[in-house]
């Protein structure tokens, strides 16, 4: 899933609830550059076996509101830089984050 909406500028909603990540292992890069969105719900998300969320929200100036609920960061992830550039963000969710 690395790069996945990278540069997708004119992105204004996304619904990612019913998105499967089970053993998705690469997050890079994922909504780096989507200038457009202004909230996010990851909070479905299964990041058990992700090793690499390196910028993964960089560079995402109107991103006011990010849900990572239930996320898990293993001590082997890779999280550089992951917001970077995020000017705007002031709420971040963070309810069973591990």
């Amino acid at each position: 899933m690395g790069n996945i909406f990278n540069e997708c500028s004119k992105l204004k909603k996304i619904n990612l609830s019913s998105f499967k990540t089970d053993n998705v292992t690469d997050m890079s890069n994922m909504f780096s550059e989507c200038n457009s969105l202004r909230k996010i719900n990851l909070s479905n998300f299964n990041t058990n076996k992700v090793t690499n969320m390196k910028n993964m929200f960089s560079l995402y100036s109107s991103l006011i509101e990010l849900n990572l609920s239930n996320f898990e960061i293993g001590e082997r992830t890779k999280v550089t830089q992951i917001f970077k550039g995020c000017k705007s963000l002031y709420d971040i969710i963070l309810t069973n984050f591990k």
